[in-house]
């Protein structure tokens, strides 16, 4: 199992020599590892950047999935973004799933398959990720090894990371840091380009028993490297409703 788990790894790994991601974290969520059998989940996320060129522009995510069993979950999700003074447009749908494939000692370790079809000028991509959980009493750590590919002539792979750290501060509510952003190549690695990192906050709205749950999060993200130049950072709201 650890052999397959790391040979997917250097898989990822090794299609990723090219430029980084455009804007990371735009629309994005953390992933755990863990799939929770017969449950059903919506999800939608607001995401709007703040300051500098790209000041005002948001996307929203919808997104709606269900756990097959205890390793799988598959789930379906839709992009629509907005820029100032225009209207909010269809950027993307997908498809997508998550597997479980066991652990590495005390990390949980899953697979994540996306393809989306783009509209509006989008083009179609395929998407795959390696998710890692760490969690340890009300602890819960998350990082995300991400490879994207546009299904345009010329496009080549794209790497870039996604991580969450949160922890139980007063009852149910959760507290920690979020941070996203590009890894570079290997011929440029860690070039110091698009990154976004800062405070999140997790708290239930609504639950009953075993039954429905609504849970918010809320947070917000300051630009670092190159990502500056577009914009001071990014405001992150969602709402999930599971049962």
């Amino acid at each position: 199992m650890k052999n397959r788990i790391f040979a997917l790894l250097a898989v990822l790994l090794s299609v990723a020599a090219t430029p980084a991601l455009a804007t990371p974290g735009d629309g994005d969520e953390i992933y755990g590892a863990r799939v929770e059998p017969w449950e059903a989940e919506f999800e939608a996320r607001y995401h709007a950047f703040n300051g500098g060129p790209a000041d005002g522009e948001d996307v929203v995510k919808l997104e709606a999935a269900y756990g097959v069993n205890s390793r799988l979950r598959i789930g379906v999700n839709g992009e629509f973004g907005r820029v100032p003074g225009g209207q909010r447009r269809a950027d993307v749908v997908g498809l997508e799933a998550i597997y479980t494939l066991g652990s590495i000692g005390p990390i949980e370790v899953a697979g994540y398959g996306e393809y989306s079809v783009g509209f509006n000028g989008h083009p179609d991509e395929v998407e795959a990720k390696i998710l890692l959980q760490y969690l340890r009493g009300t602890f819960d750590a998350r990082l995300n090894l991400i490879m994207e590919k546009e299904l345009a002539a010329g496009e080549h792979a794209e790497f870039a990371y996604s991580a969450r750290a949160d922890i139980e501060a007063v009852g149910a509510v959760r507290v920690g840091v979020q941070a996203f952003g590009d890894l570079g190549g290997w011929h440029d690695p860690m070039p110091g380009a698009n990154h976004f990192v800062g405070p999140s906050v997790r708290a239930p709205l609504f639950a009953v028993g075993h039954g429905p749950q609504i849970e918010i999060e809320t947070g917000y993200l300051f630009a670092l490297g190159r990502t500056r130049d577009d914009t001071k950072g990014q405001f992150r709201l969602a709402i999930e409703l599971e049962f």
